[in-house]
């Protein structure tokens, strides 16, 4: 049976089929070719499921909302590149600041959908931004230079972000949490997987906000005000059970001032607050360096509503040329536990 290829026309409104002649609409998958100066939105909307939305190397001013499942939306890699457009924002991404946004509906997730091999930079929000996904794919994007984070997402299952570069993000280069409107206990991500990002000058490289159920493994992380934060907090169920591990977290010593909720935050490797059974472990920690309540290499401190960390393990990590020290636990709470560690020094002493 024929795959049916489909381009847009340069300089036309129209579609064009290709190849040796077009087939009947269930011949199977197209792929939609879109150049600079075309409408990737407008092949976004033409695609179905199944179907490969293919961006030509080049810059693209506009912001593109996906809501179709088993879709792919693929650039040529860092070439291809989404900046926002000028004038008056077209769409409600674009509205909201946005450069991508993959986006679902209660009870009807977007699934099985790709972004991958593109650049987004410079938009006032977030470079790509993901609501109500399952299987959501991630790869080989560089998000740099957006006003909030470079990849976020929200109320979405069973993710995977592997292979990206966020950098120069006003807060979090990958931000992943249960919900960002709404006060609510941890969701299960049904196994979502970061692995293999570098997250360079960002506020935080990585921040999971009341998740439960993921991995966050062999990613390089520097010049960042905090490697990582795994934020649990009070709510039932309480973030945790997941797992950091095999990460490169190096000098992460910007200064980022004080907020509302935070002190003010340099020199932070891997910090927990207020998570349960999270395992830390495997994870190179150096040079992280500064004089705020949440420096240190490894720091488990206190929730912004005082919830403690609980039965976490702190395990196989090494660990040098932290300060104030390589370990930190400055809210004690129940049942850690910090073992094979390499490092030099800690607070309290005693847990290296």
């Amino acid at each position: 049976m024929k795959k049916r290829h489909i381009l847009y026309c340069a300089g036309a409104a129209v579609l064009c089929a290709t190849g040796l002649g077009a087939t009947p609409a269930a011949a199977g998958p197209m792929v939609h070719v879109v150049r600079p100066g075309e409408s990737v939105q407008r092949a976004v909307d033409a695609a179905r499921p199944g179907d490969i939305v293919l961006l030509a190397a080049g810059t693209y001013h506009e912001s593109v909302r996906v809501t179709t499942s088993g879709l792919t939306l693929r650039g040529a890699g860092p070439r291809t590149v989404l900046t926002p457009a000028a004038g008056k924002a077209a769409d409600a991404c674009a509205q909201a600041g946005n450069g991508i946004c993959v986006e679902g509906a209660d009870g009807r997730p977007v699934e099985h959908t790709t972004i991958a091999s593109l650049t987004l930079s410079g938009f006032a929000k977030n470079g790509l931004w993901a609501s109500r996904t399952d299987r959501l794919t991630v790869r080989n994007v560089t998000a740099e230079k957006n006003g909030q984070w470079g990849i976020g997402q929200e109320r979405s299952t069973r993710g995977v972000f592997k292979g990206n570069t966020a950098r120069g993000n006003g807060d979090a280069g990958l931000f992943l949490a249960n919900t960002v409107a709404t006060e609510a206990g941890a969701t299960d991500t049904g196994g979502t997987v970061v692995e293999h990002n570098r997250f360079r000058d960002n506020r935080n490289g990585v921040t999971v906000r009341r998740l439960r159920n993921l991995s966050v493994g062999h990613n390089d992380i520097t010049a960042n005000c905090v490697g990582v934060v795994v934020v649990g907090d009070e709510n039932s169920p309480h973030g945790g059970h997941l797992a950091v591990h095999d990460n490169r977290v190096v000098a992460n010593n910007k200064f980022c001032p004080k907020t509302a909720r935070l002190p003010f935050l340099q020199g932070s490797g891997i910090v927990l607050t207020g998570v349960e059974e999270t395992e830390v472990t495997g994870n190179e920690v150096t040079d992280n360096k500064g004089s705020s309540p949440m420096s240190g290499g490894i720091v488990l401190f206190k929730s912004f509503v005082g919830a403690k960390n609980e039965r976490n393990k702190i395990t196989d990590n090494t660990m040098r040329g932290n300060a104030p020290a390589d370990l930190v636990d400055s809210n004690v709470g129940r049942d850690n536990v910090f073992k094979s560690n390499t490092c030099g020094a800690s607070k309290p002493t005693g847990l290296c």
